[in-house]
């Protein structure tokens, strides 16, 4: 699990490195913007922390049949979501509809938190800083655009 969403991470690099470099740093950014080297450890280490929470549920389909489905489901979900709001938002350029996916990304993340929590407590654990860093994004993405518009 880990290495399907560090690859997902990758594939999400992969359309962000031109625009990083090009379109980027010629938008205006709010005050609490994070330096560009801060993005890829954050994103590396919340990939490992996402595909260690799975494969703690994944462990557990045995037990809890079906609560791992749901959680596994809502999970691959937002991996998906994830990786698309890169395409949106570097990708396109465009911060308005990567703002509005990345807020079906947090509510789908919560939705995977659920399920993972009552399978196991540290699998919870390990998506509240996912849930954290993804509310800090939505909250910059909103502002780029905001002050981009």
């Amino acid at each position: 699990m880990v290495v399907t969403c560090l690859g997902i991470g990758y594939l999400g690099g992969q359309v962000t490195q031109s625009s990083v470099e090009t379109w980027y740093p010629l938008l205006e950014k709010p005050f609490f913007t994070p330096p560009n080297w801060a993005f890829p450890v954050a994103w590396t280490t919340l990939y490992i922390f996402m595909g260690i929470a799975a494969g703690l549920v994944w462990s557990r389909i045995e037990v809890e049949t079906e609560t791992v489905r749901k959680g596994l489901t809502f999970f691959a979900i937002q991996l998906v979501l994830n990786a698309l709001w890169s395409y949106l938002f570097f990708g396109l350029k465009n911060p308005l509809l990567a703002l509005i996916e990345i807020v079906l990304l947090w509510l789908m993340i919560y939705e995977t938190y659920l399920p993972f929590k009552r399978v196991s407590r540290y699998a919870g654990y390990l998506f509240i800083p996912y849930l954290a860093w993804v509310t800090y994004a939505t909250a910059l993405n909103g502002a780029i655009w905001w002050m981009n518009r």
